[in-house]
């Protein structure tokens, strides 16, 4: 049972489960804050009541974390001022003669791409693609849009860059992309399949025809000299990364390769930078170290640990929760501290990704992800509700959790 003993602990308690819950939530009722002001507000406010330290607060931040998710920005700003994403979203559709190959396509290219740079980037660039795909090709939306948003998720699986808890895992476990990527495609894989199947299943009166009709052109604002550059500098990213290169380092390398430039224009290019996801995780990194300076992580490791050391199934289960009820990149975030006790640690590390990455895939609301297919599609006329979200979510959870937990049982 938790037990704080002084008004100091609970007061600081307060303000976690308060800035927790605007995160989970995404607002306060009657204020015009986001996450990233949330977490902000609730780390100073911290540091207001002394519940930590201003020097401790600059240590809770994890600068690896910080710098590959800014270095990961720049290369992805790179690509899509390129057209690379409108390249291959022209391929999907080339190479698809049936609507259930263009799905299969589409689930692929939003697999791979997620796994290589990140997944909420690539479902924003390519909700758009799908829709003005869907309306060429005279198909329903909303199976495409349920693919684009699971596939992403599931495929972001498989690498500590595929999205950003995976990150924070990563450099957390000290594991390189090679070994993370060995242990987790295969989720990954077989998970892109499962999505193929379900939506196929659940949306079968849309994959009743055998042809296609192709759109006769399919926008590619291609730059080809930006193109030739990006490619280049992601290509070496990879190869740094599978040789071993801490990935921040690797990403920072292909980054800086690529603000080399005499076309680009550096303001508004870093105008394409994410800062406030950036000033999210700061935020989280504080508000997560203050539960371990106030002395509360100790009495919540008390409680965790008997349910974690049940096995694989019962801690994807409680990752699982956790990531619906808070979001997956606040759960590891609280759940961080607690890994390198545990008799295995790598295990704990690879189960929490598999979980609160694939645990997104429930509901409209369990990835950010899954809510920027929504809202790019709703600005373009199409709607993805709840509901019809939930038809293919669950199953596709369900389904790829229970994949995820088979697998990692069988590898250790």
């Amino acid at each position: 049972m938790l037990t704080l003993v002084s008004f100091h602990q609970w007061s600081a308690l307060a303000v976690i489960i308060v800035t927790i819950m605007g995160v989970a939530v995404g607002r306060y009722p009657w204020l015009r804050m986001n996450r990233a002001t949330i977490a902000l507000t609730g780390a100073v406010l911290l540091m207001g009541i002394g519940a930590i330290s201003l020097d401790q607060a600059y240590a809770a931040l994890d600068l690896n974390t910080l710098t590959l998710l800014f270095a990961m920005m720049i290369v992805n700003a790179n690509l899509r001022r390129a057209g690379f994403f409108q390249w291959v979203a022209h391929r999907v559709v080339q190479g698809a003669n049936s609507p259930r190959q263009l799905l299969a396509l589409l689930v692929v290219a939003a697999g791979i791409l997620s796994a290589l740079f990140l997944n909420d980037t690539i479902v924003l660039v390519f909700t758009p693609l799908v829709l003005e795909i869907c309306t060429l090709a005279a198909q329903a939306p909303l199976p495409y849009l349920v693919a684009l948003a699971t596939a992403a998720n599931v495929g972001s699986t498989a690498t500590i860059t595929g999205n950003p808890q995976n990150m924070l895992i990563g450099i957390a476990s000290s594991l390189s992309y090679r070994d993370f990527l060995v242990a987790l495609s295969p989720v990954a894989l077989v998970g892109l399949l499962i999505v193929w199947v379900v939506i196929v299943a659940v949306y079968r009166r849309d994959f009743t025809a055998t042809r296609l009709v192709k759109p006769a052109h399919v926008a590619t604002a291609v730059n080809r000299p930006l193109l030739i550059k990006s490619t280049v500098a992601a290509g070496a990213m990879l190869v740094f990364l599978l040789a071993g290169v801490a990935p921040p380092l690797a990403a920072l390398l292909a980054a800086s390769f690529l603000l080399v430039s005499r076309r680009t224009n550096p303001e508004a290019l870093f105008g394409e930078v994410d800062w406030s996801l950036l000033v999210f995780f700061s935020g989280l990194f504080i508000v997560t170290a203050a539960l371990e300076t106030t002395g509360i992580s100790a009495q919540l490791f008390a409680l965790v640990q008997p349910l974690a050391r049940q096995g694989i199934a019962m801690l994807s289960l409680v990752a699982a929760v956790l990531s619906n009820l808070i979001s997956n990149v606040p759960a590891v975030l609280l759940l961080r501290p607690f890994v390198p006790h545990f008799a295995q640690p790598t295990q704990v590390w690879l189960t929490l990704a598999m979980a609160t990455t694939l645990a997104g895939n429930l509901t409209l609301l369990g990835s950010v992800a899954n809510l920027i297919v929504a809202e790019g599609a709703r600005r373009q006329g199409a709607e993805l509700s709840f509901n019809a979200y939930l038809k293919a979510g669950l199953p596709i959870t369900i389904l790829t959790l229970g994949w995820g937990i088979f697998w990692l049982y069988w590898r250790f």
